[in-house]
């Protein structure tokens, strides 16, 4: 735009009529705009970072004054140099004879271009700075988030397993062959925890399998008081999820809804429409035994799972958890949008 200005606009608005512009004078406009340049990187490379950015805010108010008069300076060297002023005062006022007096208005526009560089730049290397330190949060900010999230799976697998063995623990006790059918499909749910949940994605596909085969092992520890309904869609789109989402849920239903000694019900849906998962957990609530491994735990699988939510999914997703008092009734509604 400087440039713009120097060499074409302003000249074009001093020729009068057929004179013809000095070359001294295009030999001035072509050293003000290399001087203009050099100003603009001088003080957006070098001055702003050594001076403005280390908060020594009088130190670059000075050098700025100082860099103003050297400007100002070499300037006026070179008008006296090429004889610039004695052969515009020819051109404009050839009846007049030169007295070498300088112009005021022309010396006051050249000052201001050094103070538009000096403002351009300075406005260009503060937003550099910022975008490099918006930059370098946002790294931060996810290398916190993969610590974090690598922390919650690590805790999740064991919470999942102690579970899951404290169940077949239980079947050695009754039905043996259960118990090493039960081991087989852990075992198949083992190699998907350790290869799919090392990763940030899975198929959703892949999880509603595995959460059949979840189902499918805890089938074999509930007695007939216990009525499971369980409705499973399968996706027909490559959807992809975090992996084990709603394994704290499933574990919920099956550590606070079953009673040994009551009737109980346990309903489990998750339904697909696009790209948004409808999943929805309801059990009643029974006391669990003081004694049990399940009373020696402080619900941390909710937990992990609602922070894991808050982390992959923000504002893509929708958790509501409800506790009936009057029905004793535990639900849970979850949406999420994977698009």
């Amino acid at each position: 735009m400087l440039c713009v200005v120097l060499l074409i606009l302003s000249p074009l608005s001093w020729r009068m009529g057929e004179l013809e512009l000095p070359t001294q004078f295009w030999w001035k406009q072509i050293y003000l705009v290399g001087l203009l340049i050099g100003v603009f990187y001088l003080n957006a490379w070098v001055i702003v970072p050594r001076f403005l950015l280390k908060g020594k805010n009088y130190l670059y108010l000075l050098v700025i004054i100082l860099g103003a008069g050297i400007f100002y300076g070499v300037i006026v060297y070179l008008e006296q140099f090429i004889q610039y002023g004695e052969k515009m005062h020819e051109l404009f006022n050839p009846d007049k004879p030169y007295t070498g007096k300088r112009w005021v208005p022309g010396d006051v526009f050249q000052m201001l271009l050094y103070v538009i560089s000096i403002g351009l730049s300075t406005s260009v290397a503060l937003v550099e700075k910022w975008q490099k330190d918006e930059a370098f949060r946002g790294e931060l900010e996810r290398q916190r988030i993969n610590t974090e999230l690598s922390y919650l799976k690590a805790q999740i697998n064991p919470h999942f397993f102690f579970n899951t063995l404290n169940n077949i623990y239980s079947l050695t006790n009754l039905d043996v062959s259960k118990a090493q059918e039960a081991l087989l499909k852990l075992s198949r749910m083992m190699r998907y925890v350790l290869y799919e949940n090392q990763k940030d994605e899975t198929l959703l596909s892949k999880e509603v399998k595995f959460i059949e085969d979840y189902l499918e092992l805890m089938k074999m520890r509930l007695s007939e008081k216990v009525k499971l309904q369980v409705k499973l869609q399968e996706p027909k789109e490559d959807l992809v999820i975090a992996p084990m989402l709603f394994l704290p849920f499933l574990e919920n239903c099956f550590k606070h809804g079953v009673s040994s000694q009551q009737e109980s019900e346990i309903s489990i849906s998750l339904e697909v429409m696009g790209d948004t998962v409808f999943f929805e957990t309801k059990n009643q609530i029974f006391p669990i035994p003081p004694d049990s491994p399940e009373a020696l735990e402080n619900g941390i699988g909710l937990v992990n799972t609602q922070r894991r939510l808050s982390l992959l999914y923000p504002e893509k997703h929708r958790l509501k958890l409800d506790t009936a008092d009057s029905l004793a009734e535990y639900s849970v509604k979850l949406t999420i949008n994977l698009a």
